[in-house]
């Protein structure tokens, strides 16, 4: 994914930031805990196309975050 469009692109539904996951091709937002597709390297930035994290994820997620992991 472009650097420039990945800075430019927020969470449509709290405006937020985004974390790109290239193996699974989501743009993740940590804060509402929703995951948007990345289609043919076209960003999906429905809501209704994005999935819920599990509380799994979310867990997996705030844990790197804390510790650095990924940045």
């Amino acid at each position: 994914m472009d650097k420039q469009l990945l800075a430019m692109l927020v969470c449509p539904v709290c405006k937020g930031k985004l974390k790109y996951e290239k193996e699974a091709q989501e743009l993740i937002c940590t804060f509402d805990g929703i995951a948007f597709p990345v289609r043919d390297g076209v960003p999906v930035m429905l809501e209704g196309e994005a999935r819920r994290l599990s509380a799994e994820e979310k867990i997996e997620r705030s844990d790197s975050a804390k510790a650095g992991v990924g940045e």
